[in-house]
């Protein structure tokens, strides 16, 4: 196909093409971490190693240049897929203990790295298949699929894992349930390679100068400061399963609201947080969801700690992080533009996964050394700081350079 964009699919393509990425995250945080929960593992210790595997989340923007400048990104889905799917099965394979929590924690991890390059792949092609006017459209069907696959992998995972004596069963489905995912491709067209050249080494240098491009421009460093800051992290939900108990919700309370109806419930904020940033502006829709998923923990820190508390914050807090996740491709999708899809924006999908890291972390030591209602607090005050320090340069970078400089730069360290 001939152009700088492929043929406009529907967005629900790309639902079923990021499901694996979901899967992979809700498999970690709701099921596994579940399982060592009960198998005496601390809220800390979880803590730490779902942090971990987040790393490569967090510097996937190091190996992103490698999708934009070598083979397609069909190809690398299906790499990807396949390893993936394996790694999920490998995960359940193992006894979820701590005496097992090292080998867990390095199979997961490179699991979590090889569901970077799948992440990639979609992300590149969804650069090219979304129209301009509807980015936001398209980013809320796109985190529909990632949210809902975790919505899958956490509730179905752990559904699977606690009524079933064969603990790698949940694994091997869920990882069948990935390689399904490989059939979304024969729906989306592979994109014309505009910013390769003849050989390795001139692709990373063009890789390189759009990605200046588009960090020196003042919608680029906005976006990137709101990736960064403490704002909208969603990270309480990796720590859901693992603090259920303080408000007496069983598993099967746990499996529903977690899992497969969380899922559900943050899909649906995704594709309502998409509609609302095409008709507003996407950075301010980012904050404003930020400020409610502030409000929310406010107000569960406040509640009774019973079961269906438990299950009505848990689920608000899931739409409001479908708004949130939708905010944020919309965002980025807006600033990067065509070119090295893959590494621009991967390079803010790195930041934003920072704070998700730390706070998780943040959390689950307030929650250990405090208690739950202190986490949720932490988790707002964070929040509320992030909003204002986005406000704050917001309004003091108006009337500034629509694209600044290396002198510029210097300029401000000085």
């Amino acid at each position: 196909m001939q152009g700088n964009q492929s043929r406009q699919v529907h967005p629900f393509v790309f639902l079923i093409l990021i499901l694996p990425f979901g899967i992979m995250i809700g498999y970690l945080s709701v099921t596994v971490a579940y399982q060592l929960t009960h198998a005496g593992v601390t809220t800390d210790k979880v803590a730490a190693m779902i942090a971990i595997t987040l790393i490569p989340s967090t510097w996937k923007f190091l190996w992103a240049p490698i999708v934009d400048t070598c083979l397609q990104r069909k190809t690398w889905y299906l790499i990807a897929c396949v390893t993936s799917a394996v790694g999920i099965a490998a995960t359940g394979a193992l006894p979820a203990t701590a005496a097992g929590m090292s080998v867990l924690t390095l199979v997961a991890l490179l699991s979590k790295l090889a569901c970077t390059f799948l992440g990639m792949s979609v992300e590149s092609l969804l650069a090219y298949g979304a129209p301009p006017d509807q980015k936001g459209r398209a980013s809320g069907w796109f985190q529909a699929g990632n949210l809902g696959g975790v919505g899958l992998g956490g509730g179905a995972g752990l559904w699977i894992a606690t009524h079933f004596e064969q603990h790698w069963l949940a694994g091997t489905v869920l990882g069948a349930v990935c390689l399904l995912c490989c059939l979304g491709l024969l729906f989306v067209d592979e994109p014309e390679i505009t910013h390769r050249a003849h050989g390795i080494a001139r692709n990373v240098i063009n890789v390189v100068k759009d990605v200046w491009k588009i960090a020196r421009s003042r919608p680029g460093y906005l976006a990137l400061l709101i990736c960064f800051l403490p704002l909208s992290s969603g990270a309480a939900q990796n720590l859901w399963s693992s603090v259920a108990g303080d408000w007496n919700a069983s598993a099967d309370a746990v499996a529903l609201t977690d899992g497969l109806l969380g899922g559900f419930v943050s899909a649906l904020g995704c594709l309502v947080g998409g509609r609302v940033c095409d008709r507003m502006d996407r950075k301010h829709a980012y904050a404003l969801f930020g400020a409610l998923m502030a409000l929310c923990t406010i107000a569960m820190a406040l509640a009774p700690r019973t079961q269906s508390m438990y299950v009505s914050f848990v689920l608000l807090y899931a739409f409001i992080t479908g708004l949130t996740y939708a905010a944020f491709s919309a965002v980025v999708l807006e600033a990067i533009g065509l070119g090295a899809a893959a590494t621009k924006y991967n390079l803010f999908a790195s930041l934003s996964n920072t704070p998700i890291a730390y706070m998780t972390l943040i959390e689950g030591w307030a929650r250990v050394h405090w208690d739950t209602s202190v986490m949720l607090y932490t988790e707002s005050a964070m929040g509320v700081t992030g909003l204002l320090v986005f406000f704050s340069i917001v309004r003091f970078s108006r009337g500034a350079k629509e694209h600044i400089t290396p002198a510029d730069f210097l300029a401000v360290s000085k």
